[in-house]
């Protein structure tokens, strides 16, 4: 009897829950039929900690330091979300400087997480030296936010009206410098990566994301980008001092591809870093013109939101981050609902894994920039 007539069945693998691709704990089961993927399933829930029940636990002032700690890589702007939602709600308007600093602070923290990925992606592919050039820069810009917040990770520097407190005496100046090293030694870490035969034969043209599919599945931030759909709420929903930054002629500006494949998606997070590096720049130039004055407002003893409901998006550094609060006029929320970046841009795994030759498996899961935290909230 000829090898067709031995009988056959497709194969079921089980990637992770841990790998050293999958930036945490998720598992894909992924049925393969020889070298193709057939179908993959993500299989998530290994870190859920219940955060949306938790926060309802808490006072607002409380809820802070819990919202940061989902998207790790991007603990600040998990804060804004929560701070401008609450402050939305009780009609507050937070000082100026605050506004500023916020701004400066949230596109520091844009440079650090998509800096983490330049880094490790190409490590995915089996290029271990882009890595330490990312790390390098990421220390440089490190130091000026845990001089500033007092916090290496988890920054715990919004408040609600505000921030905990003013910028350090000098801080802009320091800043100002670790935004320039960056952008200086940035083309070490380009060179690495742009041009590179061995990275662009593993990226280009795999793992193709269409924009019907992108929007069917709510994906958003660099991943939506780097498929044409051209949406960034900094620009389409101004908060913070976004507003006066994406006008024409200003620092900032979308940046995006077409392609939609692995490839795009990486270079639209490298572009991303030079933007917002510009807007870093142009306010710590907008602080230095600022007067001296307060960086929050004074709170009550109990602070206690109007009864209402309320949805808030920010353009986080993987995506839409979206807290739905419902308050009865308590002091805790009667609920919060977090709506995370990471999860919409993991489901689309699902869509675009099966056909793809297994080998090209962890190309695409590297590509999708996901946190496993933020994923299982």
């Amino acid at each position: 009897m000829g090898a067709g007539g031995l009988a056959t069945a497709d194969m079921v693998l089980n990637i992770g829950p841990q790998h050293p691709a999958t930036h945490g704990v998720l598992r894909l089961r992924i049925v393969v039929d020889g070298e193709r993927i057939v179908s993959a399933e993500p299989i998530i829930g290994y870190m859920h900690r219940g955060a949306e029940k938790l926060f309802e636990v808490r006072d607002y002032r409380q809820i802070v330091v819990l919202a940061n700690r989902h998207d790790w890589l991007s603990a600040f702007s998990n804060e804004l979300g929560v701070v401008i939602g609450v402050e939305r709600m009780l009609g507050m308007e937070v000082p100026e400087r605050a506004v500023w600093a916020r701004t400066l602070l949230a596109e520091l923290n844009r440079v650090l997480n998509h800096l983490m990925f330049l880094g490790s992606y190409p490590l995915e592919l089996g290029a271990i030296t882009p890595i330490f050039y990312a790390f390098r820069e990421r220390e440089e810009l490190q130091a000026v936010m845990e001089e500033a917040s007092g916090g290496r990770i988890h920054y715990m520097f919004n408040r609600v009206g505000g921030l905990k407190e003013d910028l350090p005496a000098g801080w802009l100046d320091r800043a100002s410098q670790a935004v320039t090293a960056v952008r200086r030694r940035l083309p070490d870490l380009e060179s690495l990566i742009v041009g590179n035969e061995i990275l662009e034969a593993r990226t280009r043209g795999v793992g193709v994301l269409t924009r019907e599919t992108i929007e069917a599945y709510g994906v958003s931030g660099p991943i939506a980008r780097a498929s044409g759909l051209d949406v960034d709420l900094r620009r389409d929903e101004p908060y913070l001092a976004y507003g006066e930054l994406f006008v024409d002629g200003g620092p900032g500006r979308v940046v995006t591809r077409t392609a939609g494949d692995c490839l795009s998606r990486l270079e639209v997070l490298l572009e991303q870093v030079h933007v917002s590096l510009d807007l870093s720049d142009a306010c710590v130039e907008r602080l230095r013109t600022l007067p001296q004055g307060p960086v929050n407002v004074k709170l009550p003893k109990v602070l206690k939101v109007p009864e209402g409901e309320l949805y808030t998006a920010t353009e986080n550094p993987l995506g839409f981050n979206g807290y739905y609060l419902v308050s009865r006029g308590e002091k805790t929320p009667w609920r919060l609902k977090l709506r995370s970046a990471s999860f919409n841009n993991v489901a689309v795994l699902a869509e675009v894994l099966p056909g793809n030759l297994l080998a090209d498996m962890v190309a695409i899961l590297g590509s999708t920039f996901f946190v496993v935290g933020d994923i299982d909230k």
